[in-house]
């Protein structure tokens, strides 16, 4: 028998895992994200950085640093962004993606050099641990449904139960782990998802960048849903952990495998570093104050009606209140 949350870090990231491959997003893939729907959401993401800037709390020196930049589109749609509203900062900042995988690594970096040429200095690390900045702004798109996590039950007898995997079926049995069981107490948590690697991820960031703003967006709510979230995705259609007839055997690295995100414990985790300054949002509210609509304005007054028509389609997917908008959260910290 193995934890599921071993199970699960297998899954996404071992030998031959779902990540470990470069593989496609949007339709032609097994799910959609925010980076697919529209380049508009990482020029969002650029003027806000802009703004960071020109206010003052960060430096025009600082290094954008994106964690898990999967083909390297987001970084890129940031950083045509930042050359069209302020062209002079591209000759100051500095940029660098942590990504675990080599051959993703290799996958980035050949994109943004066909993307840019050399106008930009791209560093990569393999880890969090090796990052020692001074100042940095730091993108996690969608990072944290992909950590691993532990699935807990409580039974009838109201005992606390762990899942475990055994010939690709999920069994539960009475959790021992006192980690566990003071997270979920604290938490109110009887059913669900349990995380508690943001922390060792959080200290570490809190650690090893001394000044930085921190901005991730993933689905999920401030408390814990008491129900199970885990799913599957495979090629947009979307299985339920527990579904009947689910085969674990056939899906495993085969397919995307995901969870909601308890925002609550990741904003715990950075307050008990002594950072103060937390924003909580919807995607909707967070990218219409970063200026989503204000770049709108501005492609309206350059291109032609149907380019503009088109974009504007793809923007409302990003904002609409019963689908992206509302489902995808936003945490913005700043140290």
């Amino acid at each position: 028998m193995i934890e599921f949350k071993n199970y699960f870090e297998e899954w996404l990231y071992g030998e031959n895992g779902y990540y470990s491959n470069y593989k496609q997003i949007g339709k032609d893939g097994d799910f959609f994200t925010s980076v697919s729907t529209s380049s508009f959401f990482g020029g969002s993401i650029a003027k806000k950085i802009i703004s960071s800037i020109e206010e003052g709390f960060l430096p025009s020196n600082t290094t954008i640093l994106e964690i898990g930049a999967h083909h390297g589109y987001l970084f890129a749609d940031i950083i045509q962004f930042i050359y069209t509203l302020k062209p002079k900062l591209l000759e100051t900042l500095n940029f660098a993606i942590i990504e675990r995988f080599e051959n993703l690594q290799i996958q980035q970096k050949r994109y943004l050099e066909e993307s840019f040429g050399n106008i930009i200095n791209l560093k990569h690390f393999n880890d969090i641990s090796e990052v020692k900045l001074e100042n940095a702004y730091i993108i996690a798109n969608e990072i944290f449904d992909a950590f691993s996590c532990d699935l807990v039950y409580t039974n009838k007898e109201n005992i606390l139960q762990q899942a475990y995997i055994s010939n690709y079926k999920i069994e539960f049995i009475d959790c021992v782990d006192k980690k566990i069981l003071n997270h979920c107490k604290k938490y109110s948590i009887t059913k669900g998802e349990v995380a508690l690697s943001y922390k060792d991820f959080v200290d570490t960031l809190c650690k090893n960048i001394t000044h930085f703003e921190f901005l991730t967006f993933d689905y999920g709510d401030r408390f814990p849903r008491n129900d199970f979230s885990a799913r599957i995705y495979e090629k947009h259609a979307v299985y339920p952990i527990f579904e009947e007839n689910l085969s674990l055997e056939k899906l495993f690295k085969n397919s995307d495998i995901t969870y909601d995100v308890h925002f609550n414990y990741l904003i715990d985790c950075f307050k008990e570093n002594k950072v103060k300054e937390v924003i909580f949002n919807t995607q909707l509210k967070s990218l219409v104050e970063f200026g989503i609509l204000d770049l709108l304005e501005i492609l309206k007054a350059n291109v032609d009606e149907k380019t503009y028509l088109k974009e504007t389609q793809k923007i409302k997917v990003l904002l609409e209140p019963t689908g992206m908008g509302d489902r995808f959260k936003t945490l913005n910290i700043r140290k």
